[in-house]
């Protein structure tokens, strides 16, 4: 039963503390504030009211099963943001690409907000971090480092350890108006004849037709990277003309490779046009298939660069920095030490020896799969932009190539900047890999494909009632395909007006079967 007891303090001042029955009948309970100190009431009127308030919350609470006794409640109020948000993530059974962006994004929290309470997190605390964070980081990427805290806060709050989300604000307080504060820099994208130039350049770049066909199958379905990367060859039968998306290969911090379901579940079938399954077909039958070791299975692609398990033991790189050389010098004394300075050779083989370095045995194999960073970096940005990145001791640079055959190879190798004879011009500056879906999503929009299609063909699900009645009908299907192989044969049609020949191979016979058939 509610009632306000009658109290003396120093003095002789007389105060109420307002006094209710738990329902856990375990002891009597007070009004506390903040620090688990009870409330001092001035009348008995205002200290019995707020027992009985509290009496009925608490049993309300108790029915609901979330009854939280003022002893938990102090001890609550002590748990730090850093426990209470390492806790909330081991609760989380999310994809582990969501799993790792929240932790990145906890490493943008923590060193404000670690140490701090989780009760004492206050709305200036977050306005104050949020000012700072722009000021370093893209405003869409503070945007979602706030989402975040707000997810926590409003779990703490929750659970008891916190009054309020200092995270949460209302619609339109403490922002500009307009929406200007919102805009980030467009993504970029490329005509069909820029795709089909980029793969080639990207072909030229590893020496290999994956790069080649891999860029032209983006640009004319829309894949996600790790769609592409993931695409086994039973979903890519060149008999079926269409290519199903079951599963992507999802590249962690850790460097792993995990195979799982594609983003968002977008389970999918993607019509392909002739033209297309003919050239993925022949890409796999000039490569006989081999499972990969990582994940037992056998992929239409394959990575690049050396992808062999190497030798435990230090690196030429650790043997450079211990001999104080370059890993060029350390390079030449292993297989031209006639071209080193004796005094340099000696110190090389010396540190060699102390260092116990051994050279890996066997020929290098091509990895099983595409790094993602490895193949944005060296082989997709140079080939759409002419510039290879900064990479110390190198600042960025043009690709070196030859004048001939258009539109030049790439060369290689120390002096290539002085052995080249020309460089290439940029395709498209800041186009990204991601570029290439946008730029699908365009070319279906000028072909007036429905927009129940393009839903379906790139993964994305429209909730609304106007799309529930619509669907996808055979004839828009074959219209799609009618319009993409006109923009693929509109392409072929300009690269051959740019130069007859290719020095990649599996462009140089579409060229030649292109030329004989006009």
């Amino acid at each position: 039963m509610a009632y306000a007891e009658k109290r003396t303090g120093r003095g002789g001042k007389v105060y109420y503390r307002a006094c209710f029955q738990r329902p856990d009948r375990k002891a009597q309970g007070y009004v506390v504030d903040a620090d688990g100190k009870a409330v001092r009431y001035p009348t008995k009127t205002t200290a019995k009211k707020a027992a009985e308030k509290a009496e009925a919350e608490a049993f309300e609470e108790a029915k609901k099963g979330r009854y939280v006794s003022p002893e938990q409640q102090v001890a609550a109020g002590q748990v730090t943001f850093a426990k209470f948000a390492e806790d909330w993530l081991k609760q989380q059974d999310l994809a582990s690409s969501t799993m790792q962006n929240y932790r990145r994004s906890l490493a943008h929290l923590l060193p404000t907000f670690g140490q701090h309470p989780v009760r004492n997190i206050s709305t200036e605390m977050v306005a104050d971090w949020e000012r700072e964070q722009k000021a370093q980081f893209e405003v869409s990427s503070v945007r979602t480092y706030r989402s975040l805290l707000h997810l926590i806060l409003a779990d703490a709050v929750d659970a008891g350890l916190a009054e309020k989300n200092a995270a949460e604000r209302r619609r339109g307080r403490g922002r500009r108006h307009g929406r200007s504060r919102n805009r980030t820099p467009e993504k970029k994208i490329t005509s069909m004849l820029g795709a089909l130039l980029i793969a080639e350049r990207a072909s030229l770049l590893s020496g290999r037709d994956d790069e080649f066909v891999a860029t032209i199958v983006k640009a004319y379905t829309g894949m996600r990277w790790g769609e592409i990367v993931g695409l086994e060859r039973q979903f890519a039968r060149p008999d079926s003309r269409a290519f199903t998306i079951e599963w992507q290969l999802y590249e962690l911090d850790s460097g792993e490779l995990e195979r799982c379901p594609p983003k968002d579940d977008s389970y999918r079938t993607l019509d392909s046009p002739d033209w297309l399954s003919l050239l993925v077909g022949a890409h796999m039958a000039r490569n006989p298939p081999e499972a990969c070791a990582c994940h037992g299975n056998r992929y239409v692609f394959t990575g690049r660069g050396a992808g062999g398990q190497r030798q435990p033991g230090p690196t030429l790189r650790q043997v450079a920095e211990a001999a104080g050389v370059s890993t060029g010098t350390v390079s030449n004394v292993l297989n031209r030490p006639d071209r080193v300075a004796e005094r340099t050779r000696v110190r090389v083989e010396k540190t060699i020896a102390e260092l116990g370095f051994v050279r890996q045995a066997g020929p290098a194999r091509e990895a099983a799969h595409w790094r993602r960073s490895g193949h944005a970096t060296w082989i997709f940005t140079p080939a759409a932009t002419g510039w290879y990145p900064k990479k110390a001791p190198q600042d960025a640079r043009p690709v070196p190539v030859t004048a001939e055959p258009w539109p030049g190879v790439p060369v290689r190798g120390r002096g290539a900047a002085a052995r080249a004879e020309a460089c290439w011009l940029p395709i498209k500056d800041r186009l990204t890999r991601h570029g290439l879906r946008h730029g699908h999503r365009t070319a279906m929009e000028e072909l007036g494909t429905p927009k129940v299609l393009m839903d379906e063909r790139m993964g994305h699900l429209d909730g609304s009632v106007s799309a529930r009645y619509a669907h996808v009908t055979d004839a828009m299907r074959a219209e799609l395909m009618e319009g993409l192989t006109m923009l693929w044969l509109q392409s072929l049609d300009e690269r051959l007006a740019l130069a007859p020949r290719s020095a990649v191979p599996v462009l140089d016979r579409l060229l030649q079967e292109r030329g004989a058939s006009r």
